[in-house]
């Protein structure tokens, strides 16, 4: 079992370097997305250069962002959630894969397959329901007898367990969101750790805060400031403390935006994987 290379560049975004591929989630890697404002700093050039394939979970434009698809190149191959593929190459992109949940693809000694997520489907989503449309999903990575879960945006859905009782090593699982509240469809901290106690894994990384705040929001004078400011930081400590409280032979990788993924040792890999019944 060979022991992967993960970065946290922000949001839902993480290089993933596993079985000699080198794969990006959901890349965002520009300083704003609309009126959304970048408060960590930028990937640098070095982190998104040798992407091998790139996985997209949802059409929302935090996670499916054009500019930042077209930084990493037209022709780098991209996989989409079944239905958005034509969209997306009238975009220009000349390499693109659909799958739906349950679907895989192979790449070398990489295989990715689609899971189910709990999430608005729709471009403009959740509150408008026009433009291009394919219904959420997550990605499974497998290689090297190694699996890392990407779960994209997700509320909490019965298919988690599925997916833990076939075994996950590393979770990249949403805390929070990029606004004073979350909308439907997110996971909060407590959810999240709950998401935990259903897949079980070795290792799970809290993805989804810490990098977009609306503009002006975290610093101007208005009744959210503060709120918003804490937001930045507190979400991944919130969801870190509940997890040691209720799972606690997961172990959580608390990342900050940008830096690596400080994994176990390669012999923590060797441990049976925490199963339900051992939490409290």
């Amino acid at each position: 079992m060979s022991h992967p290379s993960l970065r946290f560049l922000g949001h839902s975004t993480v290089r993933v370097e596993l079985a000699g591929r080198t794969v990006l989630t959901d890349p965002l890697l520009t300083p704003g997305v609309g009126a959304l404002r970048r408060v960590a700093a930028l990937p640098s050039q070095e982190t998104c250069t040798g992407v091998d394939l790139v996985v997209v979970s949802h059409l929302h434009t935090d996670h499916l962002h054009l500019p930042s698809l077209r930084r990493l190149g037209r022709s780098t191959p991209v996989v989409v959630p079944r239905g958005a593929g034509r969209w997306l190459r009238g975009k220009g992109f000349t390499a693109v894969e659909e799958l739906a949940p349950g679907q895989s693809l192979t790449d070398g000694g990489l295989t990715v397959t689609a899971t189910e997520a709990q999430h608005s489907a729709h471009r403009w989503g959740p509150r408008l329901t026009s433009g291009p449309h394919a219904p959420a999903v997550g990605h499974l990575l497998r290689g090297d007898g190694v699996t890392v879960y990407a779960a994209g945006d997700t509320d909490l859905f019965p298919g988690l367990a599925d997916l833990g009782a076939d075994g996950v090593d590393v979770a990249l699982l949403p805390v929070w969101g990029w606004g004073p509240d979350l909308g439907p469809g997110h996971l909060d901290p407590l959810r999240a750790a709950q998401a935990v106690r259903m897949l079980c894994p070795r290792v799970v990384v809290p993805v989804h805060w810490g990098t977009l705040a609306p503009a002006g929001m975290t610093w101007l004078p208005n009744p959210w400031r503060d709120r918003m400011r804490r937001l930045l930081i507190e979400p991944p400590r919130r969801f870190a403390a509940a997890v040691a409280a209720h799972s606690p032979l997961t172990h959580v990788a608390l990342t900050e935006p940008g830096a690596p993924v400080a994994l176990p040792q390669p012999g923590r890999w060797l441990a049976a994987r925490p199963r339900l019944e051992e939490t409290p």
